[in-house]
């Protein structure tokens, strides 16, 4: 019960940030599916699960929600950070690091945002998948994630019918997996979310660039 308090006290806190009321209970669905132990955590099941004696319907409001909705990623990402940086025990407010990584999603098909043969980390080899950019701030007792970002391929940046049937905004163009990372890294510092941090870690992909390190506050040292 105490758990189940505390859950729902920090999707109130998510709830804030969603800007329309009628946001809250598909978002609290859709997080509360993510949590329970399905094998498969797509909006149908999670549909099914949450609302068996109504599943059509409740899969048309979760799949509007997921794909229909808008609110800031970095606004809810900011929120996240303050509510928890909060409850951190005094204990494990030390040894902060930012951590950069991507991480690959096999997909099947040609229709999700992004999906591109290129290399895949979850497979260790190039499929079929799509790939995200991310920044966590991370100590030895955890790990808190404060920017993703899908890596948009060449070859949907220039494909305008595609981009179109996915709504990837006009306005992002292509960016390297690095300068998408500094990008991030920047956002993180002016947040203030960097405080105390005492070094970024990035496999050899990052760290061996030129540019990223060149870009990089000289405050904060680059380990690959």
């Amino acid at each position: 019960m105490r758990m189940m308090k505390r859950f729902d006290a920090y999707l109130s806190r998510l709830c804030e940030v969603l800007g329309h009321a009628d946001r809250d209970v598909p978002m609290r669905e859709y997080c509360t599916g993510l949590m329970l132990p399905l094998k498969r955590k797509s909006v149908e099941p999670i549909a099914a699960h949450i609302g068996p004696q109504a599943v059509s319907a409740k899969h048309q409001s979760l799949l509007h929600f997921v794909g229909n909705s808008m609110w800031s990623d970095k606004a809810m990402l900011r929120s996240i950070h303050d509510y928890v940086m909060k409850r951190v025990p005094e204990t494990g407010r030390k040894g902060w690091v930012l951590v950069v990584d991507d991480t690959g999603h096999p997909k099947q098909g040609r229709d999700s945002v992004g999906v591109a043969r290129q290399y895949c980390g979850m497979l260790g080899k190039t499929d079929n998948c799509q790939v995200a950019v991310s920044v966590s701030k991370a100590n030895a007792l955890m790990s808190l994630p404060l920017a993703y970002r899908l890596y948009l391929p060449q070859e949907w940046v220039k494909d305008a019918p595609r981009r179109k049937a996915a709504k990837v905004p006009a306005e992002v163009c292509f960016a390297t997996k690095p300068q998408i990372a500094l990008e991030q890294l920047a956002w993180a510092c002016e947040q203030g979310m960097a405080v105390g941090v005492q070094a970024v870690l990035a496999d050899s992909a990052y760290g061996t660039e030129y540019a990223f390190r060149q870009g990089k506050r000289p405050q904060i040292p680059v380990l690959p």
